[in-house]
């Protein structure tokens, strides 16, 4: 049995999907290992670290999928009609009956789904793996979020013109930084440990009333009306439901007064499958201070703040507003070995090395929650129906006013 694992050529892509420790794991189960020669470069992991853990090096991405079993990716496979420069069609790389494990952006891109299916590719898509307690070494949203919370407050200390932490001196004290992190899920929760270690004076707000003893478990303010609908303002899957316009509308006169007050402001935001919510609009970054710094991590799907561009830093109203694109790639290296690790967790139940081929239970939660295609055919409901749209880049508009992250609240 083979797995491969082609370079990433999508743009703002440094991560890998796999390690040399993983592929040493890999390589010890009996499974032979091909690496796409210089897939690992983004992540500091040489060639010659991928041969010496057991791996093959290929030429090029089609000497790697050409006979592959398992194909392990960071980024979903580039397809049909591709757009990137300097690739070709990777779902045409893959020989047909192969199994393709890799994040997959499940809520957009049917008609990458329908070119696998086509393909007899067995998909699975790392982002719909169950928060259940067995999955949770398998969860790419937390460890990849965790990366992606503590990057932004970096880029924003990187921006702005001033400390975090009060200093004392003899000229005069200096005061601390004021930050605000906009959803308190596994990126923000990082986000507000990053800030308070950096020395800044910290709040946060969240919709679901769980995140409340969280953000003060970290030392952090809790920002949020209480009334009797934000009791009631979570999922069972943990994740914030759409508010009523009476609830956003007192949330909001409460983000005025508080975003006036901040220095800094960490947009974490995300509703599974939707735009982006709008949290900061225009009027909010007005009233901030000159030299403040927004980092909007929702930016990808569309911005909490409609200012935001995806992949740019921009001034507005003397804000710097950052949107960087695929945050957790900026911390390749770390990104690369949890990522690579979560795929391994993954992989592992399917095997059976006695019969050298994957054994797929359909009746495990796992197996149906994040498989997508089988068999010639779509199988997950989240994909039926679904209209292929260009991405924003900051523009999209929502009135809902929730709060998960990166995509996940954990």
């Amino acid at each position: 049995m083979k797995i491969g694992i082609v370079k990433e050529r999508r743009p703002n892509e440094s991560r890998v999907a796999a390690s040399a420790d993983t592929v040493k794991k890999f390589v010890a189960l009996g499974l032979d290992v091909v690496i796409e020669a210089g897939a690992g470069e983004g992540a500091a992991i040489t060639d010659a670290a991928y041969r010496e853990a057991g791996a093959t090096l290929a030429k090029t991405g089609a000497d790697t999928l050409a006979d592959a079993d398992i194909v392990l990716k960071g980024q979903k496979p580039i397809g049909p009609g591709a757009t990137v420069r300097g690739t070709g069609d990777e779902v045409a790389m893959m020989k047909a009956g192969a199994t393709l494990i890799s994040l997959m952006e499940p809520h957009r891109n049917r008609a990458l789904f329908e070119a696998l299916a086509a393909k007899d590719v067995t998909c699975f898509a790392m982002e719909l793996v169950p928060r259940i307690t067995r999955a949770q070494s398998m969860d790419v949203l937390s460890s990849q979020s965790n990366l992606a919370g503590y990057k932004a407050v970096i880029e924003a200390a990187e921006a702005f013109g001033r400390t975090f932490p009060m200093m004392m001196t003899a000229a005069g004290t200096v005061p601390p930084a004021k930050c605000l992190v906009m959803g308190a899920g596994v990126a923000g929760l990082q986000a507000i440990a990053t800030a308070r270690r950096l020395g800044a004076v910290v709040s946060a707000t969240d919709v679901r009333p769980a995140a409340k003893e969280q953000v003060e478990s970290l030392g952090a303010t809790f920002i949020a009306v209480e009334d009797e609908e934000f009791k009631q303002a979570e999922t069972e899957g943990g994740y914030a439901k759409s508010m009523s316009d009476v609830y956003k509308q007192k949330q909001t006169a409460l983000l005025v007064e508080t975003i006036a007050k901040q220095d800094l402001v960490i947009c974490t935001a995300l509703i599974p499958g939707s735009p982006a919510p709008i949290l900061v609009n225009e009027e909010m970054v007005k009233s901030m201070k000159p030299g403040s710094v927004i980092v909007d991590l929702a930016v990808e799907q569309g911005g909490n703040c409609p200012l935001s561009r995806l992949g740019k830093t921009i001034i507005k109203h003397g804000v710097s507003i950052i949107g960087t694109a695929n945050m957790p790639s900026r911390v390749s290296i770390d990104a690369s070995i949890l990522y690579a690790k979560n795929l391994l967790n993954f992989v592992m139940p399917l095997l059976d090395l006695e019969a050298k081929k994957l054994t797929v239970d359909f009746e495990d939660k796992i197996v149906k929650e994040s498989m997508v295609t089988h068999a010639g055919a779509i199988v997950h409901p989240v994909v039926h129906g679904i209209v292929d749209a260009p991405r924003s880049a900051g523009r999209r508009r929502t009135a809902s006013n929730s709060s998960t992250t990166q995509n996940v609240t954990k």
